[in-house]
């Protein structure tokens, strides 16, 4: 990691902060994840100190899916950055809501969700930010109605499912 700035003690009676850093791909920490997602730290604890905020990489390869899950306590916020999401939520994840490239998505505490590359040719990768340290992704098996939605659900077009843009 490459540290920008040093703050030592100031001498003037103001308390010594942290490191500004930079963290660059290499130094991501790889982190469980719901599917065949791939989740890397960037910031956390272990990583940089942090102690109010995990933020980090997440890619979801070509037409993949996660598995049925929410993130217990924890408030999440997603950035696209590219590809094409859809997210699947509700109680029988009967709604649809597709994420293009600049939007933020907000995952509430408990709420269960399926997110879901709409392309067959490109990766969505995503920063998402969190409210706590703790890795909280806890996969659940899908009801026979969630894996009615999952297997009616067309990743490329229409969808059997209420579709909407954020």
């Amino acid at each position: 990691m490459a540290a920008v700035s040093t703050a030592k003690g100031r001498g003037d009676g103001r308390p010594k902060h942290a490191e500004l850093r930079v963290i660059r791909p290499e130094d991501r920490a790889p982190e469980m994840a719901s599917g065949p997602m791939l989740r890397q730290a960037a910031i956390s604890t272990g990583l940089v100190g942090a102690n109010k905020i995990w933020v980090g990489f997440v890619e979801l390869g070509p037409g993949m899916r996660s598995a049925v899950h929410h993130h217990g306590e924890a408030e999440s916020a997603i950035y696209i950055i590219s590809g094409q999401a859809r997210f699947l939520t509700g109680d029988q994840l009967e709604v649809s809501l597709d994420a293009e490239p600049g939007d933020f998505v907000w995952v509430p505490p408990h709420v269960v969700h399926v997110e879901m590359n709409r392309s067959d040719t490109a990766s969505i990768r995503m920063v998402v930010a969190r409210s706590t340290q703790e890795t909280l992704v806890f996969n659940l098996p899908a009801t026979d109605g969630e894996r009615h939605q999952l297997a009616s659900s067309d990743l490329t077009g229409q969808s059997a499912l209420t579709n909407q843009n954020l």
